[in-house]
């Protein structure tokens, strides 16, 4: 009896022994009924499908709340210009930057001005725009400058007892130096220097053919064209021995976030008599003046002869009419 009760004993607890070995739970954990295993599944299915599983990625319900793209951050670069008061006063900044910013303008009224509340104006162009904020005795705009399309001039205007005025130039950094005629000659070598204040993305160098600019790609031709970089805003060409053919409009141009600015240089190449054609034209100027002297003198000694021999002759003829006459 008591042999047979322990062999119904083990032969139920063989089963569940190895349904804990095949599943790894643990057999203090409690029964799994067949109501619990199928909500298991349920609930299972369910995280699936709301991408609640860490392995499946991120909430597609928070993704499709999600910006399209990240805002981008910029810092703020402030400009302000104070105005006296005066009637007529136009004043004017050039605002240089080369990649996207936000901005602030700021038109200031003189603390000691008399124009009082006055009514204000931006514009942008011939374009009414709004002012983002205002003190007692100021206005000012907020911009952001992501692309060219937002470079231009910005007025602020001023009316009350007179009207005075500002405005801001939003341009992309020139390229320092004015344009000059360069003069040199055949054999020597040509420069050519541009310089910035902000440092560009890129340079190139273009020359003029007919109404086009051609890019000048110095690894193609070594012993024609060496570009240098001296340093991020500055860089420079340099055009080796110069032969007549190299005369012509040559530019740099200065490559920006916000746009890109041009110089123009041109340059001239002059043979290597042509320092010497002055000094030929005088040479030859005295040559002409000292032979039309010389001839003259010879004319003029000549002259001297004949009019001696003449007056030699005359004089023979009158002794000999004096001896004629005497002997008669």
């Amino acid at each position: 009896m008591p042999a047979a009760f322990s062999g119904r004993r083990l032969g139920r607890l063989l089963p569940l022994l190895l349904c804990i070995s095949l599943s790894g739970g643990s057999p203090a954990g409690p029964a799994m009924t067949t109501q619990d295993s199928s909500q298991t599944q349920v609930n299972s299915v369910t995280k699936v499908k709301a991408g609640l599983n860490e392995s499946s990625g991120p909430d597609v319900a928070t993704e499709e709340l999600k910006p399209a793209g990240k805002e981008i951050s910029y810092d703020v670069l402030k400009y302000e210009i104070v105005l006296p008061g005066v009637s007529g006063t136009a004043l004017q900044k050039i605002v240089f930057m080369g990649s996207p910013t936000k901005v602030e303008l700021t038109c200031k009224l003189d603390e000691h001005s008399d124009l009082k509340n006055p009514q204000v104006t931006w514009k942008r162009g011939n374009e009414t725009i709004s002012h983002t904020s205002k003190t007692q005795n100021s206005w000012t705009i907020q911009l952001t400058i992501s692309d060219s399309r937002h470079l231009g001039s910005y007025s602020c205007i001023l009316k009350g007892e007179v009207e005075v005025g500002a405005t801001f130039h939003l341009q992309v950094p020139e390229i320092k130096g004015k344009e000059k005629t360069l003069v040199t000659y055949e054999g020597d070598l040509a420069v050519m220097i541009c310089k910035t204040e902000y440092a560009p993305m890129t340079w190139t160098w273009y020359r003029t053919n007919g109404t086009e600019l051609v890019a000048i790609n110095p690894s193609s031709d070594t012993n024609k064209f060496q570009i240098k970089i001296q340093s991020a805003d500055v860089n420079r060409l340099e055009i080796l021995k110069l032969t007549n053919e190299d005369s012509g409009v040559y530019w740099c141009e200065a490559a920006f976030g916000l746009g890109s600015s041009k110089r123009r240089f041109e340059l001239k190449v002059l043979s290597i008599m042509a320092p010497l054609k002055p000094f030929i034209a005088i040479v030859v100027e005295v040559v002409i003046l000292v032979t039309t002297i010389a001839l003259y003198e010879v004319y003029s000694k000549r002259k001297r002869e004949e009019g001696e021999r003449g007056f030699d002759q005359i004089q023979q003829l009158k002794s000999e009419d004096d001896i004629a006459g005497e002997r008669k």
